[in-house]
């Protein structure tokens, strides 16, 4: 073994790049020729050969250098890297002061957010400075409780608003999975559990009408209505094509091609995560003949703009979420029949009444139907089917209008 004396003497040859004395175990002193000297641990990991540095002579003297030494062969011995090790050991260090959840919720949002739609995470960002960062935003990941989780959700529930309770439970369960591989084995995801003390959610439900004579009497209203062209017709439009409100009010001419009585919904406007947006396909709307006369009747309004349903005050953007709603309320309805509800009427409607095909139905709704050998391989759209079917479907809600009596249709 070395001694310090020998540490202290050692010097290496002018003609050499290095020099190396042994120690002990694997341990050796490198000199170079401008009189640096340190101390590397040198092992063999999987058949191959590694080295790891000890420090510098005479900061780390012989003993300490040994117990250096000492401490890699056990890590080594319980089958670890020990290069590897300290390498983490480091990454640790350096997060030490720096783990509190927002910086890491944070950091899980900056890696997430790109993958998702705008809107979605506009959203996420905003439940985590609203709800999460004002009670442990500063707080140490290891410092903080299941209780502290708990309190913060609570908060949100007082002000009635059990499914923001919910989603923001989901984020910070997501944070902390995404920050557990970095920590001790010891540590547990704190969120555990804590659904079960939260208020029930059962999701958002949308008042829809599933009874055929009662909605004969809405179609009535419906036909009925007396507010301004853009909303009458987007009202009027709304039973035959039952597609999702955002979609509807978003309507561009550009999208359409009533001699082809066909509606194109561009990908990007589709539900779905911006993966989805950007590589999925634009879903085709049939238009049955009632809804062309629909648009054709607005087209000399609106016609020479963007969009179908412009707003009021701006024809630059499209008429406003709540212009339907608010039709619906005026004429009685709202209670019964919300805007999104007219895709739930119209899904059950369909099977209940007209027996049609539901995987015709779910095509139509933009809905992915499950399929075996997956998304992949059945991309089928039921086009075909789909003219048929809106048609024997706005037929049937124009013979509800009339009062006439309730049959059932047959597909065909």
């Amino acid at each position: 073994m070395l001694t310090d004396a020998e540490c202290k003497n050692a010097t290496c040859p002018p003609d050499k790049a290095r020099a190396r004395l042994a120690c002990s175990g694997g341990l050796y002193l490198e000199v170079s020729p401008a009189g640096s000297k340190r101390w590397f641990y040198k092992y063999r990991k999987d058949g191959k050969e590694g080295r790891m540095a000890l420090g510098s002579y005479p900061d780390v003297g012989p003993k300490k250098a040994r117990e250096a030494r000492d401490a890699a062969k056990a890590q080594k011995s319980d089958g670890h890297d020990p290069v590897k090790v300290r390498k983490v050991e480091k990454l640790k260090a350096t997060r030490a002061t720096g783990d509190t959840f927002k910086l890491v919720a944070l950091e899980w949002y900056a890696k997430q957010a790109p993958q998702w739609s705008e809107s979605h995470a506009e959203r996420s960002l905003r439940q985590l400075e609203r709800d999460l960062f004002p009670w442990i935003g500063e707080r140490a990941m290891t410092d903080i409780h299941a209780m502290d989780i708990l309190a913060a959700l609570q908060k949100i529930e007082e002000r009635g608003a059990l499914e923001t309770a919910d989603r923001v439970l989901m984020l910070a369960r997501q944070v902390w999975d995404y920050w557990l591989p970095t920590t001790d084995a010891k540590q547990r995801n704190v969120t555990e559990g804590l659904k079960a003390r939260l208020t029930p959610y059962r999701g958002k439900v949308f008042a829809a009408i599933l009874d055929p004579v009662r909605m004969g009497g809405l179609m009535r209203a419906i036909k009925a209505y007396k507010g301004g062209p853009i909303v009458r017709t987007a009202l009027q439009l709304t039973p035959y094509l039952y597609q999702r409100p955002g979609n509807l009010r978003m309507m561009e001419w550009a999208e359409l091609d009533l001699d082809g009585a066909l509606w194109t919904i561009p990908s990007m406007k589709m539900k779905g995560d911006k993966l989805r947006k950007e590589q999925g396909e634009a879903h085709a709307v049939p238009l049955p003949t009632q809804a062309v006369a629909l648009l054709r009747s607005i087209q000399p309004l609106t016609g020479h703009g963007v969009y179908v349903f412009p707003g009021e005050r701006s024809h630059d953007r499209p008429v406003s979420d709540n212009s339907v709603r608010s039709a619906l309320y005026a004429l009685g309805f709202g209670k019964e029949q919300s805007w999104h509800g007219f895709r739930a009427s119209a899904r059950t409607m369909l099977v209940d009444e007209l027996n049609l095909d539901w995987k015709v139905i779910e095509a139509n709704l933009a809905h992915a139907v499950k399929d075996a050998n997956g998304r992949s391989y059945n991309r089928t759209q039921y086009l075909k089917q789909r003219f048929e079917m809106i048609q024997t479907w706005a037929d049937y809600l124009d013979k509800l209008a009339t009062g006439g009596e309730v049959i059932q249709f047959k597909a065909a």
